[in-house]
């Protein structure tokens, strides 16, 4: 790889995936577009749908035309024709939904955050390989085609030793949104602060330092934090994000060679540039879009993970949720942020 090109993404065909029998567990508004985006874009099945309100469950499978609806995650669970479960329950209800799927012997795919705390995160994980059944995270960003390109980009060393990480992602909420609600896990970090300390994570692995500072929330949960790390080599990273108001949601990547930064909001699909101090800019093309135009690349991905015997999806390995938790375990200690139901180590 050269100034005079970028590689071309790996992704393939979401049509050309062998087709699983997907259960939704929690038909909310993640679920809505989830199912968007694989009706849309794949052959992937949604063959039923569970919520603890069959009411809920019925209307959800009606507007989407899926052929069974439940009303217990426990009845979804021991479905005999689903081949796996995509959990999107509150983040709260996360933990609990995943193991009632695995021992159920579902493969499973677990919005984000996958649990409320690294230990929880380990525990499914551990779970998932005692049971033989597949385990990811539903961090849809690193499977959109676009990823797979700055991944390689990265391998190459394009960028040479990477120095700097600066990433933030704000948004503005109704003040009836489940993020003020203190006990369903609120505040920004594990809704919108998971991205940014993803990439982090994800291009400069296990920070050495971590310095946190916080903002409270008249509701009572964290209202905005901001995050510097350190990293083996010197290298460092910046974090924020908070629920105040709408912001670029920008990324950048600075290495000794080149700089690239991605198109906001970097969490999304979209382009990215390379820039390198002579001057000279590389281009990466992608059509802008939101969830339904990238979410059936996770769906397609673990599909054919597991088609091909594997237990784990390589954009998005459970270790690498565990060490993003990790950081968010970290972050919030230094800040006082208790979340319920939080595994105590």
């Amino acid at each position: 790889m050269t100034h005079s090109g970028l590689p071309a993404s790996r992704v393939p065909d979401s049509r050309d995936a062998p087709v699983l029998r997907w259960g939704v567990m929690g038909p909310g508004w993640i679920a809505e577009r989830f199912t968007e985006s694989v009706q849309a874009h794949t052959g992937q099945v949604i063959a039923a749908v569970g919520s603890r309100s069959l009411k809920r469950s019925k209307a959800f499978a009606e507007a989407y035309n899926i052929p069974a609806a439940y009303g217990s995650y426990e009845e979804l669970a021991a479905a005999p024709d689903i081949d796996i479960v995509y959990i999107c329950t509150p983040h709260t209800g996360h933990h609990a939904a995943a193991v009632l799927a695995i021992e159920a012997g579902k493969h499973v795919l677990i919005e984000k955050p996958i649990g409320l705390d690294a230990a929880q995160a380990r525990d499914i994980a551990a779970r998932a390989e005692q049971a033989g059944v597949f385990a990811a995270e539903a961090m849809w960003t690193f499977f959109l085609p676009k990823f797979d390109v700055i991944r390689q980009v990265l391998e190459a060393g394009m960028l040479g030793g990477i120095t700097t990480v600066v990433a933030e992602y704000g948004e503005h909420f109704d003040p009836s949104h489940r993020i003020f609600n203190p006990g369903l896990a609120g505040g920004p970090l594990l809704d919108l602060g998971m991205y940014p300390l993803a990439l982090v994570t994800e291009v400069l692995g296990d920070p050495l330092q971590v310095f946190a500072v916080g903002q409270p929330h008249p509701s009572g949960v964290n209202a905005q934090l901001s995050a510097i790390m350190t990293f083996d080599g010197g290298a460092q990273a910046v974090v924020n994000t908070h629920l105040h108001n709408f912001t670029p949601t920008s990324a950048t990547i600075v290495g000794s060679h080149a700089t690239l930064t991605i198109d906001g909001p970097f969490n999304m699909p979209g382009g990215f540039d390379v820039r390198f101090p002579d001057g000279t800019r590389l281009r990466y093309e992608e059509a802008k879009g939101g969830h339904v135009e990238g979410l059936h690349h996770e769906a397609t991905a673990v599909a054919r993970a597991i088609a091909e015997g594997r237990k784990e999806a390589e954009p998005r390995t459970l270790s690498a949720s565990v060490r993003t938790l990790e950081v968010a375990d970290e972050i919030r200690r230094q800040l006082g942020i208790a979340f319920p139901e939080s595994t105590k180590e």
